[in-house]
């Protein structure tokens, strides 16, 4: 998608490329909004296939059509963003690039569940996604990441539901569906995501101890190999459903996710008048 001439200065900078942010990103990218994309070096992104994160192991990355690129520096990043229309990713794990771009969006889709090092004032609008995030402190907006009717909704002032740790139910499956790290270790995996495996069949190691599935399905997502893990680490899930499209596809929830972030942008960029300045900068051109 081609960045739109009147959202041309509206530069959106997204600190993580994991299954929710990229959602965000996916639709910030078919608005028109160019988007930076800040990572790790060794960035723990479960469901990769539909990750912008995935970049940082291929190189480029495709999300439902939409391409990705990891990059050198901003200016490859602006260059791609503009002449290409696809996200480009940078490892930069302290977010210095935040000086330098001066974003007029910032968004904090890491999913810690804890407050990091976000602030109101880094951008003209902040938002974040999930818990752990003050809206009105931390950010601007935060956007709910807790499965069921209020998932994707905005808030502008308070915090999301707080983590339980326990992942949501689908078809009386909950825990089952994680795969976890028995120990802290490196993890090497056995399968490929979109996989068939067994209730109990061997899904990779980590170090030595052996990782089963729990449940008969797919694999929808799976943590790259060769990365360290701490015990307990989510290594990746098995839809039991079966549907091996399914892993390429966005979720309903980042689907949500995604709308909120918009929501929240137009509010409070209409409420700012971001756009109107915007719309007298494309027209000056």
């Amino acid at each position: 998608m081609a960045v739109r001439e009147i959202f041309k200065d509206i530069w959106v900078l997204v600190r993580g490329g994991g299954e929710l942010a990229s959602g965000a990103i996916r639709r910030l990218n078919w608005a028109g909004f160019p988007t930076v994309v800040l990572e790790l070096e060794k960035p723990l992104a479960v469901r990769r296939l539909v990750s912008f994160a995935q970049c940082v192991f291929a190189g480029e990355c495709e999300v439902e059509g939409v391409p990705g690129k990891l990059v050198r520096d901003l200016a490859e990043a602006r260059s791609y963003s503009m002449e290409v229309g696809g996200v480009p990713v940078l490892i930069d794990p302290e977010g210095r690039s935040l000086q330098e771009l001066k974003p007029a969006v910032l968004i904090d889709g890491r999913m810690a569940k804890r407050p990091l090092d976000t602030r109101i004032g880094q951008a003209p609008i902040v938002i974040a996604l999930g818990p752990g995030i003050e809206a009105g402190f931390h950010a601007d907006a935060v956007i709910e990441t807790k499965d069921g009717p209020q998932d994707g909704r905005v808030i502008y002032r308070g915090r999301a539901v707080e983590d339980t740790g326990v992942p949501c139910k689908s078809y009386g499956y909950r825990e089952e569906r994680a795969l976890r790290a028995p120990i802290a270790g490196v993890f090497r995996a056995a399968h490929e995501i979109g996989d068939k495996v067994q209730a109990g069949e061997v899904v990779g190691w980590v170090d030595d101890e052996p990782v089963r599935a729990k449940i008969s399905g797919v694999i929808r997502g799976l943590l790259y190999s060769g990365l360290e893990v701490e015990e307990g680490t989510k290594l990746g899930d098995v839809d039991h459903r079966g549907e091996a499209s399914d892993c390429c596809r966005t979720s309903e929830k980042a689907d949500s996710v995604a709308c909120g972030v918009l929501e929240a942008i137009f509010t409070l960029g209409l409420e700012r008048g971001l756009f109107a300045r915007a719309a007298l900068a494309s027209h000056a051109r």
